[in-house]
């Protein structure tokens, strides 16, 4: 690089000075074009295609490919299924459950219960309650990179608690062929439509979906707008895209390809075990013009099967198969698998149940990252996106009618709690949180994936009983301590001193 050529020296030869400012000029250039190696042009990147478009345009391009083969690969791909449903059960988990907080204690447990007597009836196909609602959107949201949620208000003589349902909506019955300017200033991209603004306004639906084959289904498709109001979409934005992709996208043609090479690899096998050996001839004339090879009855082999023994006429001597053996299939299996859960953002692990390259040590701290993926995809995504918007219709509903006071009621969300790898360390870690003031009660109950004012009116009401029995529980700390002895008794007429002194001595005792 940089290197004088045979005109460099020719004009060096008559003239030194404008050969060393070409040179200089040259090796200039040269700096500032190999600044980012990436961006080089070469023989190492003459196949490197890529195009300026906008995530829209290639979205549009390649969006409904990509949910197609990605839901193939989750039918048909054992790695592939594994990964969704991982990333389903960590994400969603037995689902993420709301608790009002609105400051108004008899106001939160009346929304509360007529929560969880709505989410127990709000699917419009009446087959599953809020919580498998959610993990049926997660599922679409992962393998087809997006799902929407339609608001389905209903009479009120349908019955139902708040006359509301939801019902999720595959991404296929969204019209991508929807796109254009509008009259107002507004625009459709891929069947969302956006007002002046950029505000979201409506989105084109299909009644039904477009690839149905069954007869009574095949109706004329045309979409039609749904206010946005009324639609939950829920999508990874990655860029400042209209519509999602698929979670496993990066991966796709690895899943395939190492299908394609198992598949292949067992094809090979069963062909080695077919033939077990050749009976060859030893003299050539023997062997006629056309030599033909037989099974041992002598009927012309044409196919192979399982433990076959070839004879070629004048057969004098048998040669064995040998099958071949692969050297380092264990380690190039392993390395693809490697790729393939990074594609998911999985750890490799949870990917293929494989344990034997981990201890305690490492498995901990590999899980950290991945659950910091699962905080970001819960608090950032799923619950703004999808949480939130059922529960600010459902407040709504329930006002119109007239089962709330307020339309809109604050809500705090606790998502699945996270299985301990060593529950007591974790145990003892949260009560060292709790002591010096760093996490609440309530928020070490919601960590467990619980309502936290549930369940101290359960714990009230159960001291409450064992109380009533006369029965002490080595598990209630109001009567007994950490090492089984019984609490000491105030003693009648002692003064507020005196409390506090036993209260410290219990405190003492009890560490």
């Amino acid at each position: 690089m940089g290197q004088p050529n045979w005109l460099d020296r020719a004009i060096g030869a008559v003239a030194p000075r404008v050969a060393v400012r070409r040179l200089l000029a040259r090796r200039s250039f040269e700096a500032l074009t190999r600044g980012y190696d990436g961006a080089a042009r070469g023989r190492r990147t003459d196949g490197w295609r890529a195009g300026g478009t906008s995530a829209d345009t290639e979205i549009a391009t390649a969006g409904a490919l990509l949910r197609d083969r990605m839901r193939d690969l989750t039918r048909n791909n054992p790695h592939a299924a594994k990964a969704v449903s991982v990333l389903v059960n960590n994400i969603v988990g037995a689902g993420i459950m709301p608790r009002a907080a609105s400051g108004s204690d008899r106001l939160d447990r009346k929304a509360d219960a007529l929560w969880e007597a709505w989410a127990a009836e709000c699917d419009a196909d009446g087959q599953v309650d809020f919580y498998g609602l959610q993990t049926l959107a997660c599922r679409e949201l992962i393998e087809a990179g997006e799902v929407l949620i339609r608001r389905r208000p209903r009479r009120a003589s349908d019955g139902l608690e708040v006359p509301l349902q939801l019902q999720v909506i595959e991404a296929d019955l969204l019209d991508a062929s929807r796109n254009g300017d509008l009259a107002d200033g507004g625009r459709i991209v891929q069947g969302v439509e956006f007002d002046p603004i950029g505000g979201r306004r409506a989105y084109w639906l299909y009644a039904q979906h477009p690839g149905d084959s069954i007869p009574t289904l095949r109706r004329r498709l045309d979409s039609v707008a749904v206010p946005a109001t009324d639609v939950a979409h829920v999508y990874e934005k990655q860029r400042t895209q209209v519509r999602g992709v698929p979670w496993g996208a990066p991966v796709m043609r690895c899943l395939r390809d190492l299908d394609d090479w198992t598949q292949a690899e067992l094809v090979r096998k069963k062909t080695e075990a077919c033939v077990v050996g050749i009976v060859l001839g030893a003299d050539e004339p023997e062997q006629g013009i056309a030599p033909t090879v037989v099974d041992v009855d002598g009927n012309r082999v044409e196919q192979f099967e399982p433990g076959l023994i070839a004879y070629a006429r004048g057969g004098k001597d048998i040669k064995f198969n040998q099958p071949a053996t692969t050297a380092g299939v264990g380690e190039w299996l392993r390395a693809q698998l490697h790729i393939i859960a990074a594609g998911f953002r999985l750890p490799y692990e949870l990917l293929t149940g494989d344990l034997s390259q981990v201890n305690y040590s490492s498995i901990r701290a590999g899980l950290v990252e991945f659950r910091r993926m699962i905080d970001a995809a819960q608090w950032q995504l799923f619950i703004p996106m999808l949480c939130q918007p059922a529960w600010d219709w459902f407040t709504e509903q329930a006002w119109v009618a007239g089962k709330m006071s307020q339309p809109r009621i604050p809500v705090a969300w606790s998502p699945p709690k996270i299985e301990s790898v060593d529950p007591l360390k974790d145990a003892m870690a949260d009560l060292m949180a709790m002591r010096s003031g760093t996490m609440t009660l309530a928020q070490a109950i919601a960590r467990q994936g619980h309502n936290p004012d549930a369940v101290l009116a359960e714990i009230a009401a159960m001291n409450a009983k064992l109380d009533a029995l006369g029965l002490v529980l080595d598990s209630d700390p109001r009567k007994v301590t950490k090492t089984g002895v019984l609490q000491s008794e105030p003693v009648a007429g002692e003064d507020a001193g005196d409390a506090i002194g036993h209260a410290a001595l219990r405190l003492v005792e009890n560490d």
